[in-house]
């Protein structure tokens, strides 16, 4: 099994051959047990093999596994005979897809002396009552690419990343000196298109068909390998998707969103549904900042997780859903909830307006800390912030 596994190994490892290293790179702190999660298609792969031929352990020493690629009976008893053979860093790829691999990883963790690096869904589910792993594994969640990484990728440059709070402080002087690099208009549109999944890079006249086939693969397989989900359901799974796509920030009516589902009463269902495609980075669920994160609290708004998605799924993209999905979509590193006033709060300090150049700050005036993030325009003033630079948060 081993050499089988070490054939597909050296395959993989001529086959992905990427020199760009995402946000991450640099900032996981590997340890015994090390967890990547992140939605498909965002370079979890990539990054695992980037890591694998960077590690200054002896080849022999490593091996890289997809749990979904050859049938593996045991991971522990696969882990065992590579620790027999002298092993050291193991790394398994799409854990999710292993039947119980909770309980294989902490057998592995206690009772083995390998370093583990696993990745998986978004949506990976750990189950303390039959594991524990959360003691024992230190979870990273990866995302898709900023608008930072993507002109990076796209130009062959490098570019700083900035804390939000100078971007509140400095975005007039950031936005000059960003200026001189790049083409902005050019790149904006095409990076809310097309900028979000790296795989865009690949092959881009194929690219929204391919997040199509990425996005049905995480409904069909994904989901229903993590979650208590009966495959004749799957299809109210896409119908939801498709009718937030079909919506403008959408602030659900759930008996009319039931109607519509053909579910009769089934509210608990619905719910569930929510947050299966939520964890999953389909769609982003959104509660008012007075309530807590119950699955059965009815959501405030519902986004799709990237502009990518409504660009791929919908017939056609309404441009203020587009905005404020970017801006949300960017923002991952901070608490971002629904205020009473104003369309975001951030921190539960930094009140935003998010609109087009002509935006006022009519709705959310004399609030403190409040601020506009405005597409088409190049370069703010004041507490008025081009939206494009909340693309450089990571």
């Amino acid at each position: 099994m081993l050499s089988q596994i070490r054939d597909l190994q050296q395959l993989l490892l001529r086959k992905y051959n990427t020199k760009y290293k995402r946000y991450f790179f640099d900032k996981i702190d590997f340890g015994k047990m090390t967890g990547i999660i992140g939605a498909r298609g965002v370079g979890k792969t990539t990054f695992l093999l980037q890591h694998f031929k960077a590690s200054k352990i002896p080849i022999s020493k490593k091996l890289y596994i997809s749990a979904d690629s050859l049938k593996i009976d045991s991971l522990f008893e696969l882990a065992l005979q590579f620790q027999k053979e002298n092993g050291r860093l193991l790394i398994i790829d799409e854990i999710h897809k292993y039947p119980n691999f909770e309980l294989e990883l902490k057998k592995i963790y206690d009772f083995l002396d390998l370093e583990i690096i696993f990745s998986g869904s978004s949506a990976l589910k750990i189950d303390n009552a039959k594991a524990d792993l959360s003691r024992r594994a230190v979870i990273y969640e990866v995302e898709g690419m900023s608008f930072r990484e993507f002109i990076e990728l796209k130009e062959g440059i490098v570019l700083p990343s900035f804390l939000l709070e100078e971007i509140l402080e400095n975005h007039v002087d950031i936005a000059y000196e960003l200026l001189d690099k790049f083409n902005l208009t050019l790149l904006f549109r095409e990076y809310l298109k097309y900028g979000y999944y790296p795989f865009y890079f690949d092959k881009k006249s194929h690219y929204l068909i391919k997040l199509n086939e990425t996005i049905n693969t995480v409904i069909e397989v994904d989901i229903p390998s993590i979650f208590p989900i009966e495959y004749q359901n799957i299809k109210n799974l896409k119908k939801l998707i498709r009718l937030v796509c079909e919506s403008h920030p959408y602030t659900p009516n759930i008996r009319e969103l039931l109607t519509k589902m053909e579910m009769g009463e089934d509210y608990r269902s619905l719910y569930r549904y929510f947050d299966y495609l939520h964890k999953a980075k389909i769609l982003k669920i959104m509660r008012p900042s007075t309530r807590g994160d119950n699955i059965l609290t009815k959501p405030e708004k519902i986004y799709l997780n990237n502009t990518n998605l409504h660009y791929g799924y919908c017939d056609r993209a309404e441009i203020g859903t587009i905005r404020e999905v970017f801006f949300m979509s960017m923002l991952f590193e901070h608490q971002v909830t629904i205020p009473k006033k104003g369309d975001i709060l951030i921190d539960n300090s930094y009140l935003f307006e998010i609109g087009g150049k002509n935006k006022t700050f009519k709705q959310i005036k004399n609030i403190p800390n409040s601020f506009l993030a405005c597409d088409d325009i190049e370069i703010g003033y004041g507490a008025k912030i081009p939206i494009w630079l909340f693309g450089f948060l990571y």
